[in-house]
């Protein structure tokens, strides 16, 4: 009897994703250090799985697997989000298409900074972006506190300039600014992480 075809998430390996076959993913995982993957036995539980994020999945798994839905998502849609290695530490950002992931824009590493201030600058570069393409579509972030300094037009980070973070600093300032001069019609929506999984944009290194 022929055996039901796998599906198998690569979340950290030479090229991640989902693959359809066990030779595919075996070139993505063979001699990468620490390489996380996982088979499973329909293409949509590997496509959701793989959109968690392998923290995201480990930590929910055993808890409540079948709570995660797509439904409420609004998938035409941008999502942003940010990562540090440290607090403070290198940090980056970026954005992408919700639905497909694509990479719209990607900042850093900036040495010296936190994933508040990369959450905001996010959030800001998100909405310059749409604002530059005429766009009114909403934009995703899973940070609270980022959201809270879009409404007050404010980085209110507690962290102090120095010589290693100058040019972070300027990027704020330039931020707080925009926020300032310009008006923005997309609605900046949180994502429930709990319901859906890590955002798109997700680093997957929490």
């Amino acid at each position: 009897m022929a055996k039901s075809p796998k599906f198998y998430v690569v979340w950290e390996g030479v090229e991640t994703g989902v693959y359809s076959s066990w030779a595919e993913c075996k070139l993505n995982i063979q001699n990468y250090p620490n390489a996380k993957y996982k088979s499973f036995k329909t293409f949509e539980e590997a496509k959701e799985a793989y959109a968690m994020g392998f923290f995201g999945y480990q930590k929910h798994k055993k808890t409540a697997p079948s709570q995660f839905t797509s439904e409420g998502i609004e998938w035409k849609s941008i999502a942003v989000d940010a990562a540090s290695s440290g607090n403070p530490g290198k940090m980056e950002y970026r954005g992408v298409v919700t639905k497909t992931k694509k990479t719209l824009f990607h900042m850093g590493p900036f040495p010296n900074g936190t994933n508040n201030i990369g959450e905001f600058l996010a959030l800001v570069h998100g909405l310059a972006f749409l604002k530059d393409k005429k766009s009114d579509i909403p934009i995703y972030t899973d940070s609270k506190i980022a959201m809270s300094w879009i409404r007050q037009k404010k980085c209110k980070t507690k962290l102090q300039p120095n010589s290693k973070n100058v040019k972070l600093f300027e990027l704020i300032k330039r931020a707080e600014q925009w926020l300032v001069k310009n008006n923005f019609n997309n609605p900046i929506l949180k994502w429930e992480t709990r319901r859906w999984g890590e955002i798109p944009a997700d680093f997957g290194r929490k």
